[in-house]
């Protein structure tokens, strides 16, 4: 299988995901609409690749597919995992539209060819909305194996990171070790509206600490936001301060950033 979610949203993060969040990537993959569901009970193995340039997959792993119990529609929808992966952009299950009894697969990563993980690009022969074949029935050029996994993206530069809540919930390692030492002045911007909220980070883990602590409530504590729903919410960094820097001074520059931006209720969602 060559998963690649339609989902815009959920396609952004997706190698994040599929890198450093295996609960969300299996069960992505464990329950499949009909056609493949019916191709799946077939097969002892899965192997499965992600989406990577055009024409070609890169390699995840060897799953063996050890069993399956069906299940409904209800609680296909009601999953933890499941509804993470909604959170985050994927519309739900496309067997739930047509089917009211969905198999659930126990896919186990076998570990086959481990060092090959997210390293092993392949061509993908046929068209890409094949997106799963046998493997006995085609062939699969080896394209390239990289020296290091392809979906290590470097940090981008502090001014260009602007997650949304969802992204928030699956930043990237390297992402969250440098958030943690930015400390300064972020934005959150309620893009159904763009009404804006300034707030400030000088906690033992600075920004990183707050930001986790929006992605577990949407709100941070705040009365504005907890009236919104934050699917809207989108973060940027407004300015860095010096990790030596007081608590009063960054809680200054945050004032000043309100006044500059016109945050304050009503213009904008800070409430003091």
């Amino acid at each position: 299988m060559r998963h690649r979610p339609w989902e815009h949203s959920l396609n952004l993060i997706f190698d994040t995901i599929a890198s450093e969040h295996p609960d969300l990537f299996n069960c992505y993959q464990s329950t499949q609409s009909p056609r493949a569901e019916a191709a799946l009970k077939r097969a002892k193995y899965l192997a499965s690749f992600i989406r990577h340039e055009t024409g070609t997959a890169l390699f995840i792993g060897l799953y063996a597919v050890r069993d399956f119990r069906f299940l409904s529609a209800a609680e296909v929808q009601g999953r933890p995992r499941h509804k993470e992966l909604v959170a985050m952009g994927m519309s739900g299950n496309f067997s739930a539209k047509n089917s009211e009894i969905i198999a659930e697969f126990n896919l186990e990563n076998t570990e086959w060819a481990g060092d090959w993980s997210k390293r092993l690009v392949i061509r993908w022969p046929g068209a890409d909305r094949a997106w799963y074949q046998w493997a006995d029935r085609n062939d699969y050029r080896i394209e390239a194996v990289a020296p290091t996994p392809l979906l290590e993206h470097p940090v981008p530069s502090w001014n260009l990171v602007h997650p949304t809540w969802a992204e928030l919930r699956v930043l990237p390692r390297k992402w969250k070790s440098s958030l943690m030492h930015w400390r300064g002045i972020y934005l959150i911007t309620d893009t159904s509206d763009n009404m804006r909220y300034v707030g400030s980070a000088s906690g033992s883990e600075n920004i990183l600490q707050r930001w986790i602590d929006y992605s577990h409530t949407g709100h941070g504590g705040n009365k504005l936001l907890r009236l919104r729903n934050p699917d809207k919410f989108r973060f940027s960094i407004l300015e860095l301060v010096s990790p030596t820097a007081a608590a009063s001074e960054v809680i200054a520059l945050e004032n000043n950033w309100k006044a500059r931006l016109l945050t304050w209720w009503p213009h904008g969602l800070n409430s003091n």
